[in-house]
């Protein structure tokens, strides 16, 4: 026979139960809206400081949602592996300065950038004389560090494709605390309103000259319109890296969110060749 206590008890683990599949089932009505959301707007990508869509990239600050998630009684659920290493050791130092840096590159010069991440080495090859004042400001961010330990923090897999890093606060907003002007929108690449796989550009906040520090990496031809500085291409052995990032999937899987792979940033020089 089942006792005051025990039935008092299974009553409220059901009523946790279907509080708990009401949060679940109301999570994944939401990010099937900001999916369709993004896909209306082409794209999201933001700059220094704010967000460039509506609801986009909201952050589940439900506490009691995050309880209810490592409780034993929630369901069990697979991942593939992890296809990354883990990262160096060392943290993200926080750094921002008033204003863009003073010009210190040669503009006819070639200058390669080296991204040694989890997932392996991507390169990229500049585009010093077409887009100047981003490399410039990558060539100095760079030597300060800045991009060292930081994690790319999205991925694309719907309607455009690309991983977008350079935020070393992770979130999204951060920024280096100033800005740098659009450059080369016209870049002979961009043809049909689409930046081919392979594209390195800059992100923004929707405004003009509001590039930061972010940028994205394009592993699949994207419909975007020429509004994001291209300033790199990636190698082919740097593409095959991202296709693996790419193969993990991200973390919503409404196509857009986390990367499912550990994709930090070791370190990132430029350097001229």
């Amino acid at each position: 026979m089942v006792s005051q206590e025990q039935r008092r008890r299974q009553l409220a683990r059901e009523k946790f139960l279907r509080q708990q599949q009401r949060r679940t089932e109301a999570r994944r009505k939401a990010r099937i809206r900001n999916a369709v959301i993004a896909s209306v707007l082409g794209v999201v990508l933001v700059g220094s400081g704010a967000l460039y869509a509506t609801g986009a990239l909201e952050q589940d600050d439900d506490k009691a949602n995050a309880n209810a998630e490592v409780s034993p009684s929630a369901p069990p659920t697979s991942k593939a592996p992890d296809p990354c290493d883990k990262p160096a050791k060392g943290e993200v130092e926080s750094q921002t300065w008033k204003k863009e840096p003073a010009m210190s590159i040669d503009k006819s010069a070639k200058y390669t950038m080296t991204l040694d991440t989890t997932c392996g080495a991507i390169d990229v090859a500049l585009k010093a004389s077409a887009a100047p004042h981003t490399v410039n400001s990558f060539a100095f961010l760079a030597e300060k560090g800045y991009f060292d330990h930081s994690k790319c923090h999205r991925l694309t897999t719907n309607g455009i494709y690309v991983l977008q890093c350079g935020d070393p606060t992770g979130t999204g907003t951060g920024g280096p605390g100033y800005t740098i002007p659009d450059e080369n929108l016209k870049d002979e690449s961009l043809k049909d309103n689409v930046y081919p796989a392979g594209t390195v550009a800059m992100a923004n906040t929707g405004q003009k000259d509001s590039g930061g520090s972010q940028f994205f990496l394009v592993y699949q031809d994207s419909p975007l319109p020429p509004s994001y500085t291209p300033f790199g291409t990636v190698s082919e052995a740097g593409m095959k890296v991202l296709k693996k990032i790419a193969d993990a999937g991200e973390s919503t899987g409404a196509g857009d969110g986390a990367p499912n792979a550990t994709v930090v940033i070791d370190k990132a020089t430029v350097t001229k060749s």
